[in-house]
C-alpha cells in the first residue's frame, strides 16, 4: 500500500516540501524521546562537546553558555550509530517509505543528526539549501525532518520558501568565505515568501534538498528537537566528502545500488569542508546575540 497519495507527491514536487502526519508514533516515538532525554541529561556532566564518531569530530555538540544547570545540547551527530531506536526510525518507518515513493525505487542513506533547540536557547539556522552542503551529481535528494517534539510558532519552527527548489542553486559564499547561508540581500528578498512548518511530535517534513529554508531561535519554554535524515537516489553520487561521515553512509534503503552516476548539473558550487561535525560554527550560522 502506498504511503503517499498522488496529490501529496504532486504537492512535494510543486512546493518542495510535504508534511506527513504521524510517520512515527506510539512506542517508537517514545523510545526516540527517551534516548534524547538521556543524552540531554548526560550533557550536564560535560563542559565541552564530547563523544567519539571515528571521524575526528564529537558526537555531541554544545551551544555557548552550556552548563549543568542550563544544558544547551544542540546537535547529536548520526544518532542511528548509537541507538537502536534511531536506527529503526531511520530505516524502517512510514517516513522511509514515503521518501522511496518520492525519489525511488532505488534509494540510499547519506547521513543523519538531531538538531535540538532547548528552551530559551539562541541557536538559529540562516537561510540555505542543503544541496550546497552536500552536493551530488543530481538533486533527487530528500531531507526528512522528524519532529521529536511538538513544533509551534514559538519554539523556532522550520521556515521554508515554497517553490524555491526549482530556482537554481543560491550561493552560500560571501566575499570569499563560506558562511553557510545566503547573502543578507537575498534573505531580505525571500522574507515575504517564508512559511512556517509546524506540527505534532511524530510528524515529518519531507523537504527537497534544494529548498531554501532556515529557522529562528527558540524563545519559548518548550523544547524543539528534530531528527534530520538525508536520503538520495541510488544514482546520486557525492561531489565532495560528507560533512557527517558514518557507517551507514551509502546503505541501500530500497532497491539496488547504481552502477552509473546520473548527472543533471552543468555546474555546482561546492562548500568549504571545515564545517565537519557542526555547521553552527560557520560565520553565518550558529547563535544569535539575543
Amino acid at each position: 500500500m502506498a504511503t503517499l497519495s498522488e496529490q501529496q507527491r504532486a504537492a512535494f514536487w510543486r512546493e518542495g516540501c510535504l508534511l506527513l502526519e504521524q510517520a512515527v508514533s506510539g512506542d517508537a516515538l517514545a523510545a526516540l524521546r527517551r534516548d534524547l532525554d538521556a543524552w540531554i541529561a548526560e550533557s550536564r556532566g560535560h563542559a565541552a562537546p564530547w563523544g567519539e564518531t571515528g571521524h575526528g569530530f564529537p558526537r555531541f555538540d554544545l551551544e555557548a553558555g552550556h552548563s549543568a544547570e542550563q544544558p544547551r545540547l544542540r546537535r547529536v551527530n548520526n544518532p542511528a550509530e548509537i541507538s537502536d531506536a534511531y536506527e529503526r526510525a531511520t530505516f524502517a518507518t512510514a517516513m522511509t517509505r514515503a521518501v522511496v515513493e518520492l525519489i525511488g525505487p532505488d534509494v540510499k542513506f547519506h547521513h543523519g543528526k538531531i538538531n535540538v533547540k532547548l528552551p530559551s536557547t539562541r541557536s538559529r539556522v540562516g537561510l540555505h539549501q542543503d544541496f550546497s552542503y552536500t552536493p551530488h551529481t543530481n538533486d533527487d535528494i530528500v531531507t526528512a525532518l522528524l519532529m521529536l517534539d511538538d513544533v509551534t510558532m514559538e519554539n523556532g519552527p522550520l521556515q521554508v520558501a515554497p517553490g524555491s527548489h526549482t530556482e537554481g542553486q543560491v550561493s552560500l559564499w560571501q566575499d570569499g568565505v563560506f558562511t553557510g547561508q545566503v547573502a543578507d540581500t537575498t534573505a531580505t528578498a525571500l522574507a515575504g515568501r517564508l512559511r512556517p512548518v509546524t506540527g505534532r511530535a511524530g510528524d515529518v517534513c519531507l523537504m527537497h534538498t534544494s529548498l531554501l529554508h532556515g529557522s529562528e531561535p527558540n524563545r519559548s519554554p518548550a523544547r524543539r528537537a528534530l531528527l534530520i535524515s538525508v536520503y538520495t537516489a541510488a544514482d546520486a553520487f557525492m561531489l565532495c566528502p560528507s560533512p557527517l561521515p558514518n557507517r551507514f553512509e551509502g546503505r541501500i534503503v530500497a532497491g539496488a545500488e547504481a552502477r552509473c552516476a546520473r548527472l543533471t548539473k552543468r555546474e555546482v558550487e561546492l562548500p568549504a569542508l571545515a564545517h565537519k561535525g557542526s555547521f553552527f560554527n560557520l560565520a553565518g550560522q550558529g547563535t544569535n546575540a539575543a
